[in-house]
């Protein structure tokens, strides 16, 4: 059996949780290939070392020469190593990565750098192979070539047996440093599994998994043991930060079921995420939500009849660079939920304008301040009732429903509320379909 393991930063924040990692991967001898993210927050108010690096960057662009930014980098890497007692010359890999960051200038080879010199310590405490990233993960045109990684990554791990391997950045056409987006630790582990055929990729962080719902917004949610990867996707992507919404395409591919599980508390089961779970009693999965939306509302009279209507607004949206989150529609209406970021120093006049002279519609507002809420899971597809029970309990709350979602599969609905409303809807939805339901404890 070979099992690829991805440590998250909070994982990797210092040498006692390193020695953490060392324990655990020592007590499976299936855990042959380690994923590791860069070093995160050891304490409130700490700083994680990517944010380091982003300020070193800031000051090659400003000085040329690295500054107080990355000696606090090689401050944390020094202790580390210190706190391991490893006989490594971190020194002299420091002194070699700050003329590197000199020398290349990028703002993608400076962030790569924590999760380049936590590999290195990792592979030297565990006594395997440092496998270079750069050399086994491509980019071309932005994006992962994947058939390209697959092919040499998988090889190249197959000829290690065992390895550890820096998440977050790989190499493009020109063999510039490239990273994934912020992170992106998640993806490498998810395409190491992908390229060497695991049987398993264990997904380490600091909670045991996945909770039915923000714990910052109901306390001690019940907690979620499997997940298909559909739903997977859907929470992750509306704000249930425990795994990056893109990690699960490379194993999807392969059906490689994934294992949440928690550094520090490893005996804990955590959550499984599988290409299929069986239905279970609870209509409802989980709950999860981001906030600050925008929408742009257009009427028109007769929109269903005129073709094009909407590839014209798309490629307006398109010319500016701005997504659309979902786009709910009728008959005379359509709506553009984006993000409220992307209408900042006067964008939406100017969308308003060329929309108004491109499509003509009778009315265009722009609605600010929106909430998204997702309500996930298969178990909706066969329960009566589901919409009726959601709105009613939304309404019971005293709040209003700005907009309403809901894709064909019927594996979610999306309702938009006011943000000031937010939490309210959220512990509203988690008390209608979760509370007379005993708790599923994660460990």
């Amino acid at each position: 059996m070979i099992k690829v393991c991805k440590f998250g930063g909070t994982s990797m924040a210092n040498g006692i949780n390193m020695e953490r990692i060392a324990g655990i991967i020592g007590q499976d001898s299936s855990r042959k290939f380690i994923v590791v993210s860069a070093p995160g927050k050891r304490f409130g108010g700490d700083s994680k070392i990517t944010d380091l690096l982003y300020e070193t960057q800031k000051e090659v662009e400003q000085s040329g020469t690295v500054g107080k930014a990355f000696e606090k980098v090689a401050a944390r890497f020094e202790r580390i190593v210190d706190e391991l007692h490893l006989a490594f010359d971190i020194g002299s890999v420091l002194r070699e990565t700050a003329a590197a960051i000199e020398r290349e200038k990028s703002p993608d080879f400076t962030a790569s750098r924590g999760e380049y010199l936590a590999a290195r310590i990792m592979a030297e405490l565990l006594g395997v192979p440092f496998l270079e990233a750069g050399d086994v993960i491509f980019f071309r045109g932005g994006r992962l070539d994947a058939q390209r990684t697959y092919e040499a990554l998988g090889a190249a791990m197959k000829a290690c047996g065992r390895a550890v391997i820096p998440g977050f950045y790989g190499s493009d056409e020109t063999g510039a440093v490239r990273t994934f987006s912020r992170g992106g630790s998640d993806i490498t582990g998810a395409v190491a599994a992908r390229a060497v055929g695991a049987d398993l990729y264990e997904n380490w962080t600091d909670v045991s998994g996945f909770l039915a719902c923000d714990p910052r917004i109901v306390p001690s949610p019940v907690g979620i043991r499997e997940l298909s990867y559909r739903e997977l996707r859907e929470l992750s992507y509306m704000g249930a930060n425990v795994m990056h919404s893109e990690s699960i395409f490379p194993v999807r591919e392969a059906d490689i079921p994934i294992q949440i599980k928690n550094t520090f508390r490893p005996e804990d089961e955590g959550t499984a995420i599988l290409p299929t779970v069986p239905l279970s009693s609870r209509t409802v999965t989980g709950i999860a939500g981001r906030e600050h939306f925008s929408v742009i509302y257009l009427e028109k009279s007769l929109m269903n009849e005129e073709i094009g209507f909407a590839g014209k607004v798309l490629r307006i949206l398109a010319d500016h660079a701005i997504s659309f989150e979902h786009m709910p529609s009728g008959i005379d209406t359509m709506s553009f939920v984006i993000d409220s970021d992307f209408l900042k120093d006067g964008v939406w006049e100017t969308l308003k304008r060329e929309i108004t002279e491109a499509v003509r519609p009778d009315r265009i507002d722009l609605i600010s301040d929106i909430a998204l809420i997702a309500v996930v899971g298969h178990g909706m597809t066969r329960s009566v009732g589901t919409s009726a029970r959601l709105f009613a309990a939304i309404a019971n709350a005293g709040v209003n429903v700005r907009m309403i979602d809901q894709g064909s599969s019927e594996l979610n609905i999306i309702v938009g509320v006011d943000n000031r409303n937010y939490a309210r809807t959220v512990c509203a939805v988690y008390d209608e379909f979760f509370r007379s339901d005993a708790p599923v404890p994660l460990s």
